[in-house]
């Protein structure tokens, strides 16, 4: 019994090594759990491109759009765990999700593989030019006047920017009227044509239109200024002390992926964040390259979870 058992053992990982020194034999799938055009996508068609290239094999990039990621997220979840099914999660698909919606069809600890985090990019809070408000402490005066006369938009419920905006609700103590759209462009569009007053936006997104006057930036959301709107501070410096908040992305696998496979995967990713051409391109997309360890992505997953739960809890958010 113990000799079959052993051998058993053996077997099992002499096969899973074999399959680290053949992966990937055939194209890779790559969840991208939100619609074409936005930033979950742009990273994961810029990364299978280079990844792709590495390998020497393609990396084809699956649009499973719905529900603030649930759907694509879940179907990574589900899929065979042999590496040829990566999914790029974000802070709404692996950090807001869970304390948002009572019953996930995933577990965002449990279910994954963390692979590496790859990035963090920072929101810009944004206002319409017709707004009486032109630092973060004026938009808290004003909105401190009359509670919930000023509405902020969003890409959604549980989206980063909703996230945003709660948390400068929460530390700023004031109220907003939140008016969820279905993405981030008709939210700017909505802002740029007045129909809202403020926006936390996509730094990228943002940055034409606070150059030509169409918007006023008044903060970002990061810890340090953001070398493209270098001249706005950010929200903590501007009035909102421990302020922060990020969007970021990640690379994941369903669980039970064999190490050395993993480990593949990892090197992969890493070793593109790491050329010139890639951590510049994301760079002057405003965000702060990463590229951690699994171990560290873990971590920053588990800390994630907890910060957005007192957030949720907090102001009492729940799906609509």
């Amino acid at each position: 019994m113990f000799r079959s058992v052993c051998m058993a053992v053996l077997s099992l990982g002499v096969t899973a090594a074999m399959a680290a020194e053949t992966f990937p034999s055939h194209p890779v799938r790559f969840i991208a759990p939100f619609p074409s055009g936005g930033g979950v996508d742009i990273v994961a068609r810029l990364l299978a491109q280079k990844v792709g290239e590495r390998w020497g094999q393609q990396i084809v990039v699956d649009n499973r759009t719905g529900a603030t990621g649930i759907i694509g997220t879940d179907l990574a979840a589900q899929a065979p765990a042999d590496g040829y099914t990566i999914v790029l999660g974000n802070v709404a698909t692996h950090a807001v999700n869970v304390s948002m919606y009572k019953k996930l069809p995933y577990d965002p600890v449990k279910d994954f593989a963390p692979i590496t985090l790859v990035a963090r990019v920072p929101e810009a809070l944004v206002v319409h030019p017709s707004l009486p408000a032109s630092s973060v402490k004026e938009l808290i005066a004003l909105a401190s006047k009359k509670p919930g006369a000023l509405t902020v938009g969003s890409a959604g419920y549980g989206s980063p920017p909703h996230l945003a905006a709660e948390l400068f609700q929460l530390l700023g103590r004031v109220q907003f009227t939140h008016v969820p759209y279905k993405g981030s462009t008709p939210a700017l569009t909505d802002l740029l044509g007045g129909q809202i007053n403020l926006y936390f936006s996509n730094i990228l997104s943002a940055v034409p239109h606070v150059k030509s006057g169409r918007l006023r930036a008044l903060g970002v959301t990061s810890a340090k200024r953001a070398a493209v709107l270098s001249e706005v501070p950010t929200i903590a410096e501007a009035g909102v002390p421990k302020y922060e908040e990020y969007n970021w992305y990640g690379v994941l696998a369903p669980v039970g992926v064999p190490a050395p496979i993993l480990k593949q995967i990892h090197d992969g990713f890493v070793g593109v964040l790491q050329s010139p051409e890639v951590s510049q391109r994301l760079a002057a997309d405003g965000a702060e390259v990463i590229g951690s360890t699994p171990q560290e992505f873990a971590r920053f997953i588990r800390a994630e979870i907890d910060k957005y739960a007192s957030v949720v809890k907090q102001r009492g958010l729940k799906p609509e």
